[in-house]
């Protein structure tokens, strides 16, 4: 894997929290997720919230918006390996963000926002300056109301940054939705794209392809050969990178509040132990295989 095409899925897997923010109207979401990796007794399970509150600073619809994250991740290695693989068991991140958002004119609206994650884990019960992560954004989003139906059409286009995507520029965002038929709507952008069918007012499915993953800092470096004295090859953090297919059920317990799972299968599970340069050092176990995940979620449309 080439330098470019590393740092690329790195950014992947760092934006996929906040992009899905920007693509989505949820306020709020509880989630567990869970992935066993096929012909192998690793797994990946991960306990994700965030909430984002939205302030209205005027009567011309600018608002200032507030927002919390949390994963908890519980990275399960069963391969066997030259290192210990204690110190790879628990990973944790908080995430703290600030949106601002205000409407151009009746179409467009303008979005930007910025944050910090703390993402380690944490074995000197510290945090040291390796875990922070810093990112930021702006964002035009075009709505166009149907009459026919509660959702608008909606574009959105932007650029993203991070400090530990390790290229010098902002990579692009862009998401369309649009509801074409009284019950089929569709998405197409990062980190994911759907074709939805609505059976009736409480009830979705939906075939889906999608990016997930996560990044954090391995506080206590290690040499994940240490039999080899000359190949330094040092872990000095973890990335995961999943490319998703698959289909997902959403039913409205109220007009807000949902409840929700989707099912699917890997076509691309990329976890790697990396440098200090985001170089591969390591590859664990990459097999694809079955992905679940469900939850809650409260939504403003």
């Amino acid at each position: 894997m080439n330098r470019l095409f590393s740092v690329f899925f790195v950014f992947f897997c760092l934006g996929t929290g906040i992009l899905s923010y920007g693509q989505s109207t949820d306020l709020a979401r509880i989630e567990y997720t869970y992935f066993p990796q096929s012909n192998s007794d690793n797994s990946f399970r991960r306990f994700r919230s965030f909430v984002n509150f939205p302030i209205k600073l005027n009567e011309k619809d600018a608002y200032l918006v507030p927002g919390i994250e949390y994963e908890n991740i519980n990275l399960k290695y069963e391969d066997p390996a030259l290192f210990a693989r204690n110190e790879l068991e628990r990973f944790q991140s908080f995430t703290f963000s600030l949106g601002y958002t205000f409407k151009i004119n009746e179409k467009w609206r303008f979005g930007t926002n910025a944050g910090v994650k703390v993402a380690s884990n944490f074995e000197r019960n510290d945090v040291i300056a390796d875990d922070l992560i810093y990112t930021g954004g702006v964002y035009f989003i075009n709505t166009k109301e149907d009459d026919r139906y509660m959702e608008p059409v909606r574009l959105i286009l932007g650029l993203h940054y991070s400090t530990t995507s390790g290229i010098p520029f902002p990579l692009p965002v862009i998401n369309y939705y649009k509801r074409f038929q009284p019950n089929w709507a569709y998405a197409f952008g990062v980190p994911k794209t759907s074709l939805k069918y609505f059976i009736n007012e409480k009830n979705t499915i939906q075939g889906f392809t999608s990016l997930d993953g996560f990044f954090a800092n391995v506080q206590n470096n290690f040499d994940v050969n240490p039999t080899n004295t000359s190949a330094k090859d040092i872990a000095e953090n973890i990335s995961m990178t999943i490319l998703l297919a698959g289909i997902g059920y959403e039913h409205k317990i109220t007009d807000n509040l949902s409840f929700f799972m989707y099912a699917g299968h890997t076509l691309i599970n990329n976890i790697r132990l990396r440098d200090d340069e985001l170089e591969k050092v390591y590859i664990i176990n990459e097999a694809n295989s079955f992905c679940g995940r469900g939850g809650l979620k409260f939504s403003i449309l």
